[in-house]
């Protein structure tokens, strides 16, 4: 399947793009948005982009974009975001940053990556193939309490503990390999199956952001996001699950107007300090036209900041 960037049209128009704008994509893929963005800058603009998945950095979407002087492409993660930029000598002065989140339809279309649980494959789900942790080895080592845990907050599993259980009980006599291992299991496990969601859709989902810590991932990419942003820069975040939205929007939130440390009663004009966001606008999700094209687009969420 070809990759479709998800709420294009939508990431341009709230980037605001300058023709000597200078602007990051965090989340190349398969470079659908970034070629959007240089296909609007000028010879002055520029385009710094960056994958954690070194499967996207070698894809041919890349290799003719290399070529043009205008942009930049490293592979690395989230977390490295500030590092990215400072490296370039472009700290405060980007005028744009693009954050698309999740795992990507490459990704799940290719069953060796392991995150599909329709297609059989190894169970990896590893973002980056760099790391030695695969999710294999992940749940072979993980207890039941911290298990049980991950799939009740990252997968939203109402049936977690019961998940967990069958897990750690199975792996001595037979530990998980493929995918297919990890479905079955959660498949028996699970007494009620949902209309229209395959059974081990929140558990894979937890596994996933899990083992890639997604969320320390992405925590640490908007903090830093505050420090190489130019004043007016935006922040476009795409989010697919309610977890990561609820990052973004909390992140949003506690930057955007005065803030105060609630240790300090009673509050002093001296302790008040002002945000450095300014949201923008409410949340934007995709068009039903897009939706029925891509359906992975359904559960996007796009929300904007700007830095002031």
């Amino acid at each position: 399947m070809q990759h479709k960037p998800v709420m294009l049209a939508e990431a341009l128009q709230q980037l605001a793009i300058k023709e000597d704008g200078v602007y990051l994509d965090c989340t190349f893929g398969r470079g659908g948005h970034t070629r959007a963005i240089l296909s609007q800058l000028g010879e002055k603009g520029r385009v710094l982009a960056f994958d954690r998945d070194y499967d996207a950095i070698a894809s041919d979407s890349a290799k003719p974009m290399l070529e043009d002087k205008r942009f930049s492409l490293m592979h690395c993660s989230f977390s490295s975001l500030e590092d990215v930029v400072k490296e370039a000598g472009l700290t405060g002065r980007i005028d744009g940053i693009l954050l698309d989140l999740g795992v990507s339809s490459p990704q799940l279309d290719n069953p060796d990556r392991g995150f599909s649980f329709i297609q059989n494959g190894p169970l990896d789900m590893r973002m980056d193939t760099r790391s030695e942790l695969t999710a294999a080895k992940w749940l072979a080592r993980i207890d039941e309490k911290e298990l049980t845990k991950v799939l009740f907050e990252y997968g939203e599993e109402r049936f977690a503990r019961r998940i967990a259980r069958v897990i750690v009980e199975t792996r001595p006599e037979k530990p998980f390999v493929t995918t297919r291992d990890l479905v079955k299991v959660i498949e028996d496990a699970i007494p009620i199956r949902e209309k229209h969601k395959h059974p081990a859709t929140r558990s894979f989902q937890a596994i996933r952001i899990a083992v890639n810590k997604e969320l320390d991932e992405l925590k640490a990419a908007l903090q830093q996001s505050l420090n190489v942003l130019n004043r007016g820069g935006r922040l476009v975040v795409i989010s697919f699950h309610s977890l990561e939205d609820r990052t973004v929007k909390q992140f949003i939130r506690n930057e955007s107007g005065a803030k105060y440390d609630p240790g300090k009663l009673p509050v002093k004009e001296a302790d008040i300090t002002k945000g450095l966001l300014r949201k923008l606008g409410k949340p934007l999700t995709a068009s039903n036209t897009e939706v029925e094209q891509n359906p992975r687009a359904r559960s996007a969420i796009m929300r904007v900041a700007e830095r002031v």
